[in-house]
């Protein structure tokens, strides 16, 4: 990945709004922190950061005069050039901020914007984020200069105003909003027709989610050998990533590493995203990447499923295709390793793992092996001696548990998935034992 890192980063500062009476996923304390990482992701230098107490949103402007006023003086005082306000603003709100402040403002929707804007690395990538980007502009074109017209429309002196400039450009947008959204249908053709193609093979898909910065890439380039990008940023990596890797039974698998989630997670982008985050819908195991050296991991871990739920995989930690891997142990001290093995000892899905020493790797293999192994049938096929072809075709398509050699034929015991089950009995006589 480049490294757009100025020495001269802008200066800005980041205020998170804790709203009296709206419930928030994570404590003030951690959005400030987690707001302050976002901001810091795009180089910005944070010379300001405060969480304020709003008893009433004022319509307007958001935030009442007297916070306004000291405000005003910091970004004087230190020369701030951006506010960042950790929320969902009006497009009236921002616009009179900006008038009040003169400064730049922007909400938490365009803070995560910007930071995809910087991650996307593929075309499919940036046509996803400019796809987000011009969403979220059509809901800022406030009109405030209707009064401009471009032309005037009728004959004479007579003719009434014509096409206004907001009126203009929100056709613009929506011209672009209809194309960039034609080229994402190509992308997801493609995306079916590759997925196709991994069903005829077949390798299973099994897609990585989480939290972002919960080491997701970290653990896809330990198992994998990948050199994805991965970094102590949020939102490292945003295009999705395939390797195939081999399981301890000798199958080999599809890895998908994917986008990270967060909390308030922007609407356009998750509609947006949605060609990437299909890899999800159509994996045949979910694995949660969880963040446990974070305080904040439950409150986490609930956002995560709650961005999978808009994407119809509702209730998918109580499905046999879902694992949670509690990843960073290396920095947990006693206590904490404790309370994780008690619990992997407890739940047979959950498995402590670290991407940085590579504990915990073999074991998830090995439970990768088991998910799919569940869905397994075991069979007895009776194959001639000389019939090297189909005794090299159940080894490499099936779970070969023992053959027993016979005069003139072997029996093969295997275990062996559905699909290829059904491929294996148009090509010979099996039995299935259970």
């Amino acid at each position: 990945m480049k490294d757009k890192k100025s020495p001269n980063c802008s200066k800005a500062c980041v205020i998170f709004p804790s709203v009296q009476g709206k419930e928030i996923s994570l404590s003030p304390e951690a959005r400030l922190d987690e707001a302050v990482r976002l901001a810091q992701a795009i180089w910005l230098d944070i010379v300001y950061s405060a969480i304020v107490k709003v008893r009433e949103i004022k319509p307007a402007i958001f935030f009442g005069n007297g916070f306004l006023e000291q405000l005003q003086q910091q970004i004087s005082e230190k020369n701030i050039e951006l506010v960042i306000v950790d929320t969902s603003l009006s497009p009236i709100q921002q616009r009179n901020l900006e008038k009040k402040l003169k400064t730049k403002v922007i909400d938490r929707t365009a803070l995560i914007l910007e930071i995809f804007g910087e991650r996307a690395n593929t075309k499919e990538g940036n046509l996803q984020v400019e796809l987000a980007h011009l969403t979220y502009q059509r809901s800022r074109l406030v009109r405030s200069w209707t009064h401009l017209e471009r032309q005037r429309g009728g004959a004479g002196f007579l003719g009434g105003p014509g096409e206004t400039q907001i009126e203009l450009d929100r056709r613009i947008i929506d011209d672009k909003i209809v194309r960039i959204k034609k080229d994402l249908e190509k992308v997801k053709r493609t995306r079916e027709l590759q997925r196709g193609a991994r069903k005829k093979v077949p390798y299973p898909v099994v897609a990585l989610v989480g939290y972002t910065n919960a080491g997701k890439s970290s653990l896809f380039n330990q198992l994998s050998q990948a050199n994805v990008f991965a970094q102590d940023l949020l939102f490292a990596t945003l295009d999705p990533t395939m390797r195939k890797i081999r399981l301890p039974s000798g199958k080999e698998v599809i890895l998908s590493d994917t986008v990270g989630f967060i909390s308030d997670l922007p609407h356009e982008l998750v509609m947006s995203f949605r060609a990437t985050l299909e890899e999800v819908l159509s994996a045949d195991i979910v694995v949660h990447v969880r963040d446990l050296a974070n305080p904040d991991n439950q409150q986490q871990k609930q956002d995560v499923l709650e961005v999978l739920h808009h994407l119809g995989l509702e209730h998918i930690e109580n499905r046999d295709n879902y694992l949670e891997l509690w990843n960073k142990t290396d920095i947990l001290n006693a206590e904490e390793k404790h309370y994780v093995q008690e619990n992997a000892k407890r739940f047979p899905y959950i498995i402590p793992t670290s991407a940085v020493s590579g504990e915990g790797c073999e074991a998830f293999l090995q439970a990768l092996d088991d998910k799919l192994s569940q869905h397994y049938q075991l069979i007895e096929v009776k194959i001639p001696s000389e019939n090297g072809k189909e005794l090299a075709w159940i080894h490499q398509n099936a779970q070969v548990q023992s053959i027993e050699n016979h005069d003139n034929y072997q029996l093969v015991y295997a275990k062996i998935d559905n699909v290829n089950l059904a491929k294996l009995n148009n090509r010979m006589k099996i039995k299935i034992l259970k």
